[in-house]
């Protein structure tokens, strides 16, 4: 189990083209860790879109996301085709990384008890510690949670550019509702 403050557990996984992600090669940036059920589905879709879209923003932040799942290569390379994802997918196969962050266990599903992948994320700071920890999230506006902490804790406010975006996108709906002349 993580803890805010301590040392993030060490893993070395590989991504969709089986190129070995090490915390340790990571280290001096701040990592963002997402735990996610499985390629292709509703809510795990939402995620990495929103991920993907808010990707620049985080690299602004020297920021690197990853999704990480029990899926496999192909099934990464897929989903990411299939979605046009600009983030990196990870394979935890046997699980041991997600039990080591709090990600696999036992979790309600649907009413019922069940064990399985937990949809959860980690904030890991360029000193290899957590930084913040969402041990229970729901994929929706999940990325942009994660954004503003990050900003929160490097010190700064959110920058005029994205409140700028926010601005534009009402406009547009507002516009989008109103009738024609």
């Amino acid at each position: 189990m993580v803890s805010i403050g301590k040392p993030a557990p060490a893993f070395q996984l590989p991504d969709q083209d089986g190129k070995t992600v090490s915390l340790r090669d990571l280290a001096g940036r701040w990592v963002v860790l997402y735990f996610y059920p499985r390629d292709d589905t509703p809510g795990c879709t939402v995620e990495a879109c929103e991920f993907t879209a808010a990707n620049s923003s985080f690299r602004g932040l020297d920021a690197e996301v990853f999704g990480c799942s029990a899926d496999s290569a192909s099934a990464h390379q897929k989903f990411i085709a299939k979605h046009s994802l600009g983030i990196r997918l990870l394979t935890d196969a046997d699980k041991k990384v997600m039990k080591a962050y709090g990600a696999f266990g036992k979790k309600v599903l649907y009413g019922k008890e069940a064990v399985g992948i937990i949809r959860s994320t980690v904030l890991i700071a360029p000193d290899g510690t957590v930084a913040h920890h969402w041990a229970k999230v729901k994929a929706a506006g999940h990325a942009d949670h994660v954004r503003a902490k990050l900003v929160e804790l490097r010190g700064g406010a959110p920058d005029a550019a994205k409140k700028s975006e926010k601005k534009k996108a009402k406009k547009a709906k507002k516009a989008a509702r109103k009738p024609a002349k």
